[in-house]
């Protein structure tokens, strides 16, 4: 028996917010669901996760996109 992911309908007000942070309207990915047993470390992720990718990053795009999909692929990810 594992953890379960955290669910929409389990997810605290503040977990939700920072879901629809993470995808607008969209799927929130396995990854981001079982961080949020945590979220305090959700949130800590969030916001790293949003200074790497902002638009006023000095990482050129393409780099960015590489380490996404490098890191993706290292693990496994299905999405």
């Amino acid at each position: 028996m594992g953890i379960e992911p955290v669910s929409d309908e389990t997810a605290s007000a503040d977990v939700k917010r920072i879901f629809e942070a993470l995808a607008p309207g969209g799927k929130v990915a396995p990854f981001f669901r079982m961080l949020a047993h945590k979220p305090a470390l959700l949130r800590a992720y969030n916001q790293l996760s949003g200074a790497l990718w902002a638009a006023d990053s000095k990482l050129p795009e393409k780099l960015k996109d590489l380490a996404y999909l490098s890191a993706s692929i290292r693990n496994g990810c299905e999405y």
